[in-house]
């Protein structure tokens, strides 16, 4: 049983030729409490004095022999549970390494089958799974460095061929490269693919952002009055300041283009993406500026109408006076309406100004296209022909005082 060459073909199999071996082992422990009881029985035979059943040299051989035996017997058990357990740490490599085979086939076929999402949702926990993986990957490395040196100490012992273990090392560890460079790439094309949705995401939400600034910019609202006009005017320069921020990012996508994997960037729906983000843009940024100019005139508009009305009700009151005047014939009461007058050719002055800027301000809003330029032209017509007759009006009072003057002067002569 000891001086036996079967060492096992798996390790199952060491594993019961151990057990059984342990068996024996207890077996020759047994035996050797009993040769040892008996060895020491039989050696006070060979000490008797006087009467000798057997002769002393006989005995002490035959205790030297079965000694001897037993001890041959024991040094053959160490050296088949060396043996065994030598095989035993082989066929744990060959199991090991099995199990790392297998281990590294089965992550094959999910990297083979895994694709890259669909959008930035998907993607993302494709990649929490892989990461997950990653993990996994370091674990089983240190698992199989370890297979690795118990390999190396099987081939130094060189207890059996080193054929097998050194070609399942290279094997084994080829397989495990081939694996580390394809979770490699798939772990690149996750990252180009988070990109390139990350990208599509960014671009999304610009677009949606622009499509709300250009409903914004757009609008037909430009006030009723001018408080109302100058509030929308406020808020429309706050709006262009964003679109102005934004301007960036715009001109920044086809940098961010440019840094997308290939397969992205070089996809017809990407390209004309960032065509369109760039062209709503120019087309915010464009009508903003006519928005601008829209509220500046509707701004304008209104208060030239504040100013006109200021005008107007000046002119009304002045020519309700000059139509109720009546010029007097005496000298005294003429003096003093001349004073009046002296006083109201300052005030028509004043006055002149504002009309003369309410005139450029109707001509720079009329030069200028403005959709109210006829309303616009009209409220003027109104206002100058109103002026023209306030004009009339003080030079015929002019004209009657002077003659009245003319008059007194005379008699006063006389």
């Amino acid at each position: 049983l000891l001086v036996s060459k079967d060492l096992g073909k798996h390790l199952l199999e060491v594993e019961d030729l151990l057990q059984k071996h342990g068996l024996l082992e207890a077996d020759i422990s047994a035996q050797t409490e009993r040769v040892q009881a008996l060895n020491a029985a039989a050696l006070k035979f060979s000490e008797l004095e006087g009467y000798q059943p057997c002769d002393p040299q006989i005995i002490c051989n035959r205790v030297n022999h079965v000694q001897t035996c037993l001890e041959e017997l024991e040094e053959l058990a160490a050296k088949r549970r060396k043996e065994l357990e030598d095989s035993r740490q082989l066929w744990t490599f060959f199991q090991e390494m099995e199990e790392a085979e297998a281990w590294i086939r089965e992550k094959e076929k999910i990297l083979a089958a895994k694709t890259c999402g669909r959008d930035l949702s998907s993607v993302l926990t494709l990649t929490t799974k892989h990461k997950t993986m990653l993990g996994e990957l370091g674990n089983r490395r240190a698992l199989l460095h370890q297979t690795m040196k118990k390999g190396e100490k099987i081939l130094a012992k060189k207890s059996f061929s080193s054929v097998g273990i050194q070609e399942k090392m290279r094997e084994v560890c080829l397989r495990w490269k081939k694996l580390e460079e394809v979770t490699g790439l798939h772990q690149q094309r996750l990252e180009d693919a988070l990109n390139f949705f990350q990208f599509s995401a960014e671009t999304d939400d610009l677009v949606a952002w622009l499509q709300d600034m250009y409903r914004i910019v757009s609008s037909d609202d430009f006030g009723h009055d001018d408080y109302s006009t100058q509030a929308l005017l406020r808020k429309h320069r706050a709006v262009v300041e964003e679109v102005e921020k934004h301007r960036a990012a715009v001109l920044s996508l086809r940098k961010q283009l440019a840094l997308l994997a290939p397969d992205h960037r070089q996809g017809v729906d990407v390209q004309i993406r960032v065509v369109e983000v760039e062209q709503l843009y120019g087309e915010v940024a464009e009508v903003a500026v006519l928005r601008t100019q829209w509220l500046q005139d509707a701004l304008a508009v209104y208060r030239m109408f504040s100013e006109v009305h200021a005008c107007e009700v000046w002119v009304d009151e002045k020519e309700q006076w000059l139509e109720r005047m009546e010029v007097p014939e005496e000298l005294d009461e003429v003096e003093v309406v001349q004073h009046r007058f002296e006083s109201l050719d300052q005030e028509m002055n004043s006055v002149m100004g504002r009309i003369l800027d309410v005139n450029q301000v109707v001509q720079q809003l009329v030069d200028g296209g403005h959709p109210s330029s006829e309303e616009v032209r009209a409220c003027q017509d109104h206002l100058n022909s109103r002026w023209n007759r306030v004009v009339e009006l003080v030079e015929t009072k002019k004209t009657q005082l002077s003659s009245v003057l003319k008059i007194q002067n005379f008699l006063l002569e006389c």
